[in-house]
């Protein structure tokens, strides 16, 4: 039998109750758990060390939130950095909410964005070259469920989380002799058509004649489910764990690598970077940023380009086929392709103060795309 919290007593309870009902209207159950979690962490804190506390208006920033920002980093063993930046932005969101539908703008100022750390730079992790032509043999080999999947998850770059929630009827004929395969809301909430070729039509070909064969009745999904999301996400996992580990590779690579992997590919192919954006369902043109690998032969190449033809000292992306856009889209997507370059170029300078001022640069390049993008919507 599962083990349950008990109901948790405080006065302030009821209030962080709605808010979270508020929030998670269009949110995932387990968005909501995170949130619950969050708020319970901060109210035990406030019962035990501001047991006076009992209304909102009496919530103070010091020494309520700084003290419960303290316990957090206060903990043994240390919280890791992401997940005191999810609590942290976690509470801030709910105080807004409660701001609102209280009437009290002072509790949107508790916690403030500055008091949030800023997320860890973790580097892309794609695949090797060897790594990479191992597992994609070895799946064909075995053809088996985990296989395919692991083999669509390289040719379009989903999340594992997508591809879990793949409708059966996910694979959308766009002309002749062309496929895309509907990638369902995500994590960002967005969805999208990610195009593939006829190797990517076979795999959702094999998926749908395993999913036949399950026992489990139809229940419109490419891949049955005989509990959770999670289960099914944990046992790809471990699938992989256990093919890296017949391969003698590595046993630490995970389903994300392929997607970092296919970024990166698109990249070197020369899909333009608006387009990997909308291929990777990304909205921040950063965070696709995070996604793409420079190795050294990509340097090699741009550095013999820029001597060969002095016009491209800095790398230039290759121009999309798809027609230039007017107005605000085509600003923004001017915007983006001049972001790419600088940080193409950026990479390829030794450390110093000329790629420290790109770096800010660029970051000023994404607030101004952030801030037009607004003007979209009025």
């Amino acid at each position: 039998m599962r083990w349950r919290r008990p109901p948790l007593q405080h006065p302030l309870a009821p209030a962080f109750a709605h808010a979270i009902e508020s929030l998670c209207t269009a949110l995932t159950p387990s968005s909501k758990r995170n949130y619950d979690i969050v708020v319970r962490s901060f109210l035990v804190y406030l019962g035990t060390k501001h047991p006076k506390i009992t209304r909102l208006e009496q919530l103070r920033r010091d020494p309520h939130i700084l003290g419960w920002m303290a316990h957090l980093r206060a903990q043994n063993p240390p919280l890791a950095t992401a997940t005191c930046i999810g609590r942290l932005f976690a509470l801030r969101t709910i105080f807004h909410e409660l701001a609102r539908t209280s009437h009290r703008a002072e509790l949107a100022q508790l916690l403030l964005r500055e008091d949030i750390p800023r997320s860890p730079h973790t580097l892309p992790r794609p695949l090797t070259p060897e790594q990479d032509q191992l597992l994609q043999q070895e799946f064909m080999r075995r053809n088996d469920l985990g296989g395919n999947v692991f083999l669509l998850l390289r040719s379009t770059g989903m999340r594992i989380g997508e591809c879990a929630d793949l409708s059966y009827d996910c694979l959308r004929c766009t002309g002749p002799k062309q496929w895309a395969i509907h990638v369902p809301l995500g994590k960002l909430k967005t969805e999208r058509m990610v195009p593939i070729d006829a190797f990517g039509r076979d795999l959702v070909h094999r998926l749908r004649f395993f999913r036949s064969l399950d026992p489990l009745p139809p229940d419109g999904r490419l891949l049955a489910r005989l509990g959770s999301k999670v289960a099914i996400v944990v046992q790809l996992r471990d699938y992989l764990h256990q093919v890296c580990h017949s391969l003698g590779l590595p046993t630490a690579i995970v389903p994300h690598q392929f997607r970092h992997t296919y970024a990166t590919e698109m990249l070197r192919s020369g899909v333009s970077f608006p387009v990997l954006m909308k291929l990777l369902g990304h909205v921040d043109p950063g965070m696709t940023m995070r996604y793409v690998d420079v190795a050294l032969t990509d340097l090699e190449r741009e550095f013999q380009l820029a001597r060969s033809k002095p016009r491209h000292l800095a790398p230039q992306p290759k121009t999309s086929a798809i027609p230039l856009r007017t107005g605000l889209d085509g600003l923004i997507d001017s915007l983006i392709a001049a972001q790419h370059v600088m940080e193409m170029f950026r990479r390829s300078l030794s450390d110093g103060d000329a790629r420290n001022r790109l770096l800010r640069l660029s970051v000023r390049l994404i607030k101004i795309l952030a801030e037009i993008r607004k003007l979209q919507t009025t």
